[in-house]
């Protein structure tokens, strides 16, 4: 099927910006998107979307998107040849370092290096690739909080590419609940915990919500990590404080800086206290304890 890249250039700082503004807006679609840098020396960086869906309508949303982030040129576009241009937008797609994590795709798994501990995620049709900065702010905050608390299960809410579930694996041998209420992201999780080798400890499943059965079959759990959006954390609150054993952690993102105080006072009100967040990109991620 013919492709369309719609594409626009600017430099890093912007790119980024806008990259992590579009993965937001087009979550639910499940259009490639990537930045791949043109020129490190000029600062020139390209963000582009590929679909083959309603270009028009695509490219009216993506410009309303790439305006409120602040760009202001027009977006560019190519029509492609029938190539899979997921494969080809991951390959541009550097490794991502957050704490002693790496997050990468199989084109750069010779490149780990001792000491680093890996995460192969090839996530085109799921979130969670570690290049945006609700995920590496969630990779940086797990490790710390597992490090300090030492949990003995935990729950991936809305798991996603499941990479922070395999995360906590990876740093301690203990059961982990990796739920979303799309069962295509869950089989893409399921693929990308036998991919890293967690299927011992990561079990994945589809739940609307947490009145489905599994949650209280595996709970109360000592840790609970949603990287979801602000306003449904936020109506999650007391069902969070109902699933969460006593002195558990909380490690919340998908939030914007400007949402980080409605988000907290919610919590507060559920009678969690706030630990700690974490800055990332105009993205927070939010440690609270109850």
């Amino acid at each position: 099927m013919t492709q369309t890249r719609l594409y626009l250039t600017t430099g890093r700082e912007a790119a980024n910006r806008i990259f992590s503004a579009l993965e937001t807006a087009f979550e639910e679609d499940g259009w490639p998107i990537a930045v791949i840098e043109v020129d490190e020396d000029r600062d020139i960086h390209e963000v582009s979307l590929y679909t083959d869906g309603d270009v028009e309508d695509i490219a009216r949303r993506m410009a309303e998107v790439v305006a409120e982030a602040g760009h202001k040129g027009a977006l560019d576009r190519e029509v492609l040849p029938d190539i899979d241009w997921v494969a080809k937008s991951l390959e541009g797609l550097k490794p991502v370092q957050a704490g002693r994590f790496i997050v990468h795709g199989s084109h750069d798994r010779d490149d780990v290096r001792p000491g680093q501990i890996a995460i192969e995620i090839e996530a085109g049709l799921a979130f969670g690739t570690g290049h945006h900065g609700t995920t590496a702010g969630c990779l940086e905050m797990i490790e710390k909080v597992v490090a300090e608390e030492h949990p003995a299960n935990a729950l991936d809410l809305g798991t996603g590419s499941a990479v922070l579930a395999i995360a906590v694996a990876k740093l301690a041998p203990i059961p982990v609940l990796a739920t979303d209420i799309d069962p295509v992201a869950t089989d893409v999780a399921a693929a990308n915990v036998r991919l890293n080798g967690a299927g011992d400890h990561v079990e994945t499943a589809t739940a609307a919500g947490f009145d489905d059965p599994i949650f209280a079959a595996r709970g109360p759990f000592d840790l609970i990590v949603a990287n979801i959006l602000a306003q449904p954390l936020m109506q999650l609150a007391p069902d969070m404080a109902a699933h969460l054993a006593p002195n558990g952690s909380l490690v919340l993102s998908g939030i914007l800086d400007r949402q980080h105080d409605a988000v907290v006072e919610a919590y507060v009100a559920a009678k969690f206290r706030h630990v700690e967040t974490f800055h990332r990109e105009g993205w927070v991620t939010i440690h609270l304890k109850n």
